[in-house]
């Protein structure tokens, strides 16, 4: 494998990262959370035209037939923005689910309208405390009952792709069976709802025992968006230090400053590293994708719990105020620790993942 982005992914980076920064500085998230916004739904639209939305979807399916680091380098520049969208639900769950166990005309039908922006999806799987999927939802002759919370950005979505047993199923939201109801949410841009379905028209999705590797590929572009973030809060920490003066000199001069930020950087090149393997392992090496998609959860979300945290310590008491910035990632690394997966979920899966490596191998 390359040890490096290609340079269409270098190019793909720049063009995400620079519409992103022109379309969500601060004070337009700040506007965002006022407004009791769901979706950025300008933004969210440009991003369709420009056909980001299609990176993964099959050319066939109206996407660019792209891959999964290729979805990763937009994944990190949409966590860098801290942007409010509904990709990670839309396209990173739900189209994914779709992509790998729909029928070909559930495909032919869905992935063009996800691509194009027409349909937005949420992916629903969790039922309130308990194992990572519940499996309290029944179905019983095309009609769903049950409910399931908390799922992202079922405010706005049209479709719902939801966990019920082992399989996955289809149900659009627009019908009389389906209530939704919006949850309290600690990350105010990625609003949550609970869904309560009542004898809702249902479509099964046929491929079966594909749910570990959909939560595999999850778990990659979840890694992305919080390597994005993590570096956003070290350069947003970096900024302020150099700036910062005390007892007549920037704090970007005191050692424990320093060791501070240069923990935070470290962290970073690690799950960098990770995900870059987990990415290539996605859709080149599937045999290598369960641990390296466990690895690249894990030390992605350290990296960023780090940075989050580091960044509000070296800004001191302001940055814990609503006209700082380091709120907006400390909320969103909250989110992103339970998102999923806990970390204990994940290195129980990695643990697993080479202990079976080294079974096969004995």
């Amino acid at each position: 494998m390359d040890f490096d982005l290609s340079d269409e992914q270098k190019m793909l980076a720049e063009q995400a990262r620079g519409l992103l920064a022109r379309r969500t500085p601060y004070d337009h998230l700040r506007h965002l959370i006022d407004s009791d916004a769901a979706c950025d739904e300008p933004l969210w639209r440009e991003l369709a035209e420009m056909g980001f939305l299609g990176l993964a979807i099959p050319e066939s399916c109206g996407g660019l037939g792209l891959g999964a680091l290729d979805c990763g380098v937009l994944s990190q520049e949409l966590g860098r923005a801290n942007a409010c969208l509904p990709f990670s639900s839309s396209i990173v769950m739900a189209a994914e689910a779709i992509r790998l166990a729909g029928s070909d005309t559930q495909k032919a039908h869905w992935l063009p309208r996800l691509a194009s922006g027409e349909v937005i999806a949420c992916f629903a799987a969790t039922e309130g405390p308990g194992p990572l999927f519940g499996h309290a939802s029944t179905l019983s002759g095309g009609k769903l009952h049950g409910t399931k919370t908390p799922v992202a950005d079922a405010g706005i979505a049209s479709l719902a792709v939801v966990q019920v047993g082992d399989g996955l199923a289809l149900v659009p939201l627009d019908q009389p069976g389906v209530t939704r109801t919006r949850l309290e949410s600690f990350d105010q841009l990625r609003p949550h709802f609970a869904l309560a379905f009542d004898g809702a028209e249902t479509e099964v999705l046929p491929g079966t025992g594909l749910l570990p590797t959909l939560l595999d590929r999850i778990a990659v572009q979840v890694a992305f968006e919080a390597i994005g973030a993590a570096e956003a809060c070290l350069a947003m920490g970096l900024a302020y230090v150099k700036e910062r003066q005390v007892f007549g000199r920037p704090l970007a001069g005191y050692q424990a400053i320093k060791h501070k930020l240069a923990d935070v950087a470290l962290a970073i090149e690690l799950a960098r590293s990770n995900a870059w393997f987990a990415g290539w392992a996605a859709d080149s090496s599937p045999q290598d994708l369960p641990a390296a998609a466990a690895a690249a959860r894990l030390t992605a979300l350290r990296a960023f719990e780090l940075a989050a945290r580091e960044n509000l310590q070296v800004h001191g008491g302001i940055g814990y105020t609503f006209e700082a910035n380091c709120h907006f990632y400390y909320r969103r690394e909250r989110l992103l620790a339970l998102n999923a997966g806990s970390k204990g979920y994940w290195a129980d899966r990695l643990i697993a993942a080479h202990a079976a490596t080294a079974a096969k191998a004995a």
